[in-house]
Protein backbone atom coordinates (compact mmCIF):
# COMPACT_ATOMS: atom_id res chain seq x y z
CA UNK A 1 0.00 0.00 0.00
CA UNK A 2 0.75 3.37 -0.33
CA UNK A 3 2.30 4.98 2.30
CA UNK A 4 1.52 8.72 3.88
CA UNK A 5 5.04 10.71 2.49
CA UNK A 6 3.58 9.68 -1.00
CA UNK A 7 0.36 10.69 -0.30
CA UNK A 8 1.46 13.80 0.92
CA UNK A 9 3.30 14.31 -2.41
CA UNK A 10 0.16 13.98 -4.52
CA UNK A 11 -1.36 16.32 -2.25
CA UNK A 12 1.09 18.77 -2.64
CA UNK A 13 1.35 18.27 -6.41
CA UNK A 14 -2.38 18.85 -7.04
CA UNK A 15 -2.64 22.28 -4.64
CA UNK A 16 0.33 23.61 -6.97
CA UNK A 17 -1.31 22.84 -9.95
CA UNK A 18 -4.76 24.25 -8.36
CA UNK A 19 -2.56 27.62 -7.21
CA UNK A 20 -0.38 27.70 -11.16
CA UNK A 21 -3.89 27.09 -12.97
CA UNK A 22 -6.48 28.74 -10.47
CA UNK A 23 -8.99 26.20 -11.57
CA UNK A 24 -9.77 22.56 -11.57
CA UNK A 25 -11.62 19.94 -9.74
CA UNK A 26 -9.50 18.92 -6.68
CA UNK A 27 -10.62 15.26 -6.60
CA UNK A 28 -10.21 14.81 -9.78
CA UNK A 29 -6.42 16.13 -10.00
CA UNK A 30 -5.78 13.98 -7.18
CA UNK A 31 -7.88 10.41 -9.05
CA UNK A 32 -5.45 11.37 -11.81
CA UNK A 33 -2.57 11.39 -9.86
CA UNK A 34 -3.59 7.55 -8.13
CA UNK A 35 -4.13 6.49 -11.90
CA UNK A 36 -0.69 7.52 -12.78
CA UNK A 37 0.97 5.39 -10.11
CA UNK A 38 -1.59 2.30 -10.96
CA UNK A 39 -0.60 3.12 -14.42
CA UNK A 40 3.23 2.99 -13.77
CA UNK A 41 2.69 -0.31 -11.62
CA UNK A 42 0.79 -2.06 -14.43
CA UNK A 43 3.57 -1.25 -16.39
CA UNK A 44 6.69 -2.58 -14.50
CA UNK A 45 4.49 -6.02 -14.05
CA UNK A 46 3.75 -5.64 -17.90
CA UNK A 47 7.13 -5.22 -18.69
CA UNK A 48 8.52 -7.73 -15.94
CA UNK A 49 6.14 -10.81 -18.09
CA UNK A 50 7.33 -9.73 -21.40
CA UNK A 51 11.07 -10.20 -20.68
CA UNK A 52 10.39 -13.54 -19.23
CA UNK A 53 8.18 -14.16 -22.14
CA UNK A 54 10.51 -13.47 -25.05
CA UNK A 55 12.01 -16.74 -24.68
CA UNK A 56 9.33 -17.82 -26.50
CA UNK A 57 9.93 -15.20 -29.10
CA UNK A 58 13.78 -15.58 -29.21
CA UNK A 59 12.97 -19.45 -29.49
CA UNK A 60 10.62 -18.83 -32.49
CA UNK A 61 13.26 -16.60 -34.56
CA UNK A 62 16.21 -18.97 -33.64
CA UNK A 63 13.90 -21.86 -35.36
CA UNK A 64 12.85 -20.19 -37.87
CA UNK A 65 16.22 -19.64 -39.50
CA UNK A 66 17.42 -20.95 -42.90
CA UNK A 67 20.80 -23.07 -41.30
CA UNK A 68 19.34 -23.52 -37.18
CA UNK A 69 22.07 -24.98 -35.30
CA UNK A 70 21.48 -27.52 -32.18
CA UNK A 71 21.46 -24.62 -29.91
CA UNK A 72 18.60 -22.94 -31.94
CA UNK A 73 16.63 -26.02 -32.36
CA UNK A 74 16.75 -26.49 -29.01
CA UNK A 75 16.68 -23.10 -26.82
CA UNK A 76 15.17 -23.05 -23.66
CA UNK A 77 11.99 -21.55 -22.81
CA UNK A 78 11.56 -22.45 -19.51
CA UNK A 79 11.33 -19.02 -17.95
CA UNK A 80 8.19 -18.17 -20.38
CA UNK A 81 5.92 -20.64 -18.57
CA UNK A 82 6.63 -18.83 -15.07
CA UNK A 83 4.23 -19.91 -13.08
CA UNK A 84 3.82 -16.46 -10.74
CA UNK A 85 3.78 -14.74 -14.71
CA UNK A 86 0.76 -17.02 -16.02
CA UNK A 87 -0.93 -16.76 -12.64
CA UNK A 88 -1.14 -13.21 -13.00
CA UNK A 89 -1.68 -13.09 -16.75
CA UNK A 90 -4.80 -15.44 -16.65
CA UNK A 91 -6.09 -13.82 -13.40
CA UNK A 92 -9.34 -11.68 -14.16
CA UNK A 93 -7.96 -8.67 -11.72
CA UNK A 94 -5.09 -8.23 -14.40
CA UNK A 95 -7.08 -8.73 -17.32
CA UNK A 96 -9.37 -6.19 -16.19
CA UNK A 97 -7.19 -3.35 -15.19
CA UNK A 98 -4.90 -4.28 -18.09
CA UNK A 99 -7.60 -3.12 -20.63
CA UNK A 100 -8.21 -0.18 -18.80
CA UNK A 101 -4.10 0.66 -18.67
CA UNK A 102 -3.27 -0.64 -21.98
CA UNK A 103 0.30 -0.81 -20.79
CA UNK A 104 1.37 -2.55 -24.09
CA UNK A 105 1.14 1.18 -25.09
CA UNK A 106 4.57 2.01 -23.77
CA UNK A 107 6.37 -1.44 -24.47
CA UNK A 108 9.37 -1.00 -26.42
CA UNK A 109 10.24 -4.51 -28.03
CA UNK A 110 13.60 -3.61 -28.58
CA UNK A 111 14.12 -2.84 -25.07
CA UNK A 112 12.44 -5.89 -24.17
CA UNK A 113 15.30 -7.98 -26.49
CA UNK A 114 18.21 -6.34 -24.69
CA UNK A 115 16.77 -6.98 -21.58
CA UNK A 116 15.91 -10.90 -22.09
CA UNK A 117 19.42 -11.42 -24.07
CA UNK A 118 20.79 -9.51 -20.91
CA UNK A 119 19.16 -11.87 -18.87
CA UNK A 120 20.02 -14.80 -20.70
CA UNK A 121 24.19 -13.88 -20.38
CA UNK A 122 23.72 -14.17 -16.35
CA UNK A 123 24.56 -17.09 -14.49
CA UNK A 124 21.66 -17.07 -12.13
CA UNK A 125 19.75 -17.74 -15.21
CA UNK A 126 21.84 -20.53 -16.93
CA UNK A 127 20.91 -22.12 -13.29
CA UNK A 128 17.21 -21.77 -13.42
CA UNK A 129 16.92 -22.86 -16.66
CA UNK A 130 19.24 -26.34 -15.92
CA UNK A 131 16.78 -27.19 -13.61
CA UNK A 132 13.73 -29.11 -15.35
CA UNK A 133 11.38 -29.13 -12.43
CA UNK A 134 9.25 -25.95 -11.71
CA UNK A 135 9.63 -24.40 -8.25
CA UNK A 136 6.99 -21.61 -7.26
CA UNK A 137 10.27 -19.96 -4.74
CA UNK A 138 12.84 -20.01 -7.38
CA UNK A 139 10.03 -18.76 -9.82
CA UNK A 140 10.12 -16.10 -7.54
CA UNK A 141 13.41 -15.93 -7.51
CA UNK A 142 14.37 -15.40 -11.16
CA UNK A 143 11.40 -12.33 -11.32
CA UNK A 144 13.39 -10.62 -8.81
CA UNK A 145 16.10 -11.07 -10.25
CA UNK A 146 15.21 -9.99 -13.36
CA UNK A 147 13.57 -6.72 -12.16
CA UNK A 148 16.32 -5.39 -9.27
CA UNK A 149 19.36 -6.62 -11.40
CA UNK A 150 18.38 -6.74 -15.25
CA UNK A 151 15.39 -4.16 -15.36
CA UNK A 152 16.90 -1.92 -12.46
CA UNK A 153 20.35 -2.20 -13.52
CA UNK A 154 20.37 -1.44 -17.23
CA UNK A 155 20.48 2.62 -17.06
CA UNK A 156 18.52 2.66 -20.27
CA UNK A 157 15.54 0.82 -18.38
CA UNK A 158 15.21 3.25 -15.73
CA UNK A 159 15.63 6.16 -18.62
CA UNK A 160 12.82 4.90 -20.46
CA UNK A 161 10.73 4.74 -17.26
CA UNK A 162 11.73 7.68 -16.59
CA UNK A 163 10.98 9.28 -19.57
CA UNK A 164 7.45 7.65 -20.24
CA UNK A 165 6.31 8.21 -16.68
CA UNK A 166 6.89 11.44 -14.87
CA UNK A 167 5.74 9.91 -11.11
CA UNK A 168 8.95 7.43 -11.53
CA UNK A 169 11.58 9.99 -9.95
CA UNK A 170 8.88 10.81 -6.78
CA UNK A 171 7.78 6.76 -6.58
CA UNK A 172 10.19 4.62 -7.90
CA UNK A 173 10.75 3.14 -4.40
CA UNK A 174 7.65 2.93 -3.50
CA UNK A 175 7.62 1.08 -7.24
CA UNK A 176 10.41 -1.46 -6.16
CA UNK A 177 8.37 -2.10 -2.87
CA UNK A 178 4.77 -2.78 -4.77
CA UNK A 179 7.10 -4.92 -6.94
CA UNK A 180 8.66 -7.16 -4.78
CA UNK A 181 5.43 -7.55 -2.58
CA UNK A 182 3.76 -8.32 -6.47
CA UNK A 183 6.34 -11.36 -6.66
CA UNK A 184 6.15 -12.10 -3.38
CA UNK A 185 2.60 -12.80 -2.90
CA UNK A 186 0.90 -12.04 -6.58
CA UNK A 187 -2.45 -12.93 -5.26
CA UNK A 188 -2.68 -10.10 -3.09
CA UNK A 189 -2.11 -7.35 -5.30
CA UNK A 190 -5.28 -5.60 -5.88
CA UNK A 191 -4.23 -3.30 -9.34
CA UNK A 192 -7.49 -1.12 -8.53
CA UNK A 193 -6.38 -0.27 -5.22
CA UNK A 194 -3.38 0.43 -4.62
CA UNK A 195 -3.57 3.28 -1.78
CA UNK A 196 -6.12 1.63 0.75
CA UNK A 197 -9.62 3.53 2.59
CA UNK A 198 -7.66 4.64 5.10
CA UNK A 199 -4.42 5.91 2.86
CA UNK A 200 -7.72 7.56 0.49
CA UNK A 201 -9.39 8.94 3.26
CA UNK A 202 -6.02 10.91 4.74
CA UNK A 203 -5.61 11.91 0.91
CA UNK A 204 -8.89 13.39 0.50
CA UNK A 205 -8.87 14.77 4.33
CA UNK A 206 -5.93 16.67 3.93
CA UNK A 207 -6.12 18.10 0.68
CA UNK A 208 -9.96 19.11 0.82
CA UNK A 209 -9.16 20.81 4.67
CA UNK A 210 -5.98 22.70 2.97
CA UNK A 211 -8.17 24.02 0.72
CA UNK A 212 -11.04 25.19 2.92
CA UNK A 213 -8.26 26.48 5.31
CA UNK A 214 -6.55 28.26 3.35
CA UNK A 215 -7.32 31.65 4.81
CA UNK A 216 -7.00 30.42 8.44
CA UNK A 217 -3.68 28.96 7.99
CA UNK A 218 -2.37 31.70 5.93
CA UNK A 219 -3.23 33.94 8.66
CA UNK A 220 -0.99 31.60 11.05
CA UNK A 221 1.93 31.83 8.79
CA UNK A 222 2.09 35.28 8.18
CA UNK A 223 2.65 36.92 10.95
CA UNK A 224 6.05 33.88 11.54
CA UNK A 225 7.30 35.34 8.50
CA UNK A 226 9.42 38.15 9.84
CA UNK A 227 11.79 39.94 7.41
CA UNK A 228 10.02 37.62 4.74
CA UNK A 229 7.57 38.85 1.69
CA UNK A 230 4.76 36.43 1.47
CA UNK A 231 4.64 37.11 -2.06
CA UNK A 232 8.50 36.34 -2.64
CA UNK A 233 8.43 33.15 -0.98
CA UNK A 234 8.41 29.75 -2.93
CA UNK A 235 4.73 28.92 -3.94
CA UNK A 236 5.95 25.29 -2.84
CA UNK A 237 7.29 26.51 0.41
CA UNK A 238 3.95 27.82 1.56
CA UNK A 239 2.11 25.15 0.35
CA UNK A 240 4.09 22.43 2.36
CA UNK A 241 3.89 25.22 5.45
CA UNK A 242 -0.26 25.12 4.88
CA UNK A 243 -0.46 20.95 4.84
CA UNK A 244 1.92 21.77 8.00
CA UNK A 245 -0.42 23.68 9.99
CA UNK A 246 -3.73 21.98 9.05
CA UNK A 247 -1.64 18.53 9.89
CA UNK A 248 -0.40 19.82 13.18
CA UNK A 249 -4.29 21.93 13.72
CA UNK A 250 -6.54 19.33 12.33
CA UNK A 251 -5.44 15.34 12.45
CA UNK A 252 -5.23 14.86 16.06
CA UNK A 253 -3.56 11.27 14.97
CA UNK A 254 -0.62 12.09 13.25
CA UNK A 255 2.34 12.99 16.16
CA UNK A 256 3.43 16.68 16.23
CA UNK A 257 7.18 15.77 15.80
CA UNK A 258 6.31 13.37 12.69
CA UNK A 259 4.60 16.31 10.42
CA UNK A 260 6.90 18.36 10.97
CA UNK A 261 9.88 16.07 9.77
CA UNK A 262 7.91 15.08 6.72
CA UNK A 263 7.26 18.51 5.76
CA UNK A 264 10.95 19.43 6.30
CA UNK A 265 12.13 16.36 4.08
CA UNK A 266 9.99 17.24 1.14
CA UNK A 267 11.05 21.29 1.28
CA UNK A 268 14.51 19.69 1.17
CA UNK A 269 13.81 17.69 -1.50
CA UNK A 270 11.11 19.84 -4.09
CA UNK A 271 12.36 23.30 -3.34
CA UNK A 272 14.99 25.31 -2.77
CA UNK A 273 18.35 24.48 -0.92
CA UNK A 274 17.15 27.04 1.91
CA UNK A 275 13.93 25.85 2.27
CA UNK A 276 14.34 23.00 4.54
CA UNK A 277 15.82 24.87 7.03
CA UNK A 278 13.05 27.61 6.23
CA UNK A 279 10.22 25.32 6.68
CA UNK A 280 11.62 23.91 9.87
CA UNK A 281 12.14 27.53 11.41
CA UNK A 282 8.30 28.30 10.37
CA UNK A 283 6.48 25.15 11.40
CA UNK A 284 8.72 24.95 14.90
CA UNK A 285 7.60 28.54 15.66
CA UNK A 286 4.20 28.19 15.17
CA UNK A 287 4.30 24.87 16.56
CA UNK A 288 5.29 26.16 20.04
CA UNK A 289 2.84 29.02 19.63
CA UNK A 290 -0.26 26.82 18.97
CA UNK A 291 0.87 24.59 21.87
CA UNK A 292 0.97 27.65 24.10
CA UNK A 293 -2.66 28.75 23.16
CA UNK A 294 -4.03 25.10 23.89
CA UNK A 295 -4.95 24.99 19.85
CA UNK A 296 -2.85 21.29 19.44
CA UNK A 297 -4.93 18.24 20.93
CA UNK A 298 -3.27 15.40 19.72
CA UNK A 299 -4.78 11.52 20.76
CA UNK A 300 -2.00 9.75 22.90
CA UNK A 301 -3.03 6.30 21.44
CA UNK A 302 0.02 4.97 23.87
CA UNK A 303 -2.08 5.94 26.88
CA UNK A 304 -5.02 4.21 25.84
Amino acid sequence: MMNRRNIRIKVMQVLYMLETQKQGNSTALLQKEFDKTRNLFVFLVHLLHQVALYAEVESQQRSAKNLPNEGDLTFNIKIAGNSIVWQTIESEGFKKVFEIVKPQQWIDKDLVKNLFRQLTESAVYNTYILEENRDKAKDKEILKFIFGTIILGAENAVDYIDEHFSNWEDEGDLMIGFMLNYIQKPTSVDFFDLVGAEKLKFATDLLQTAIDKKTVTEEIIKPKLKNWDPERIAMIDMILLRLGVCELLYFDTIPTKVTINEYIDLAKEYSTEQSGHFVNGILDNIHKELVGNGKIQKINHKAK
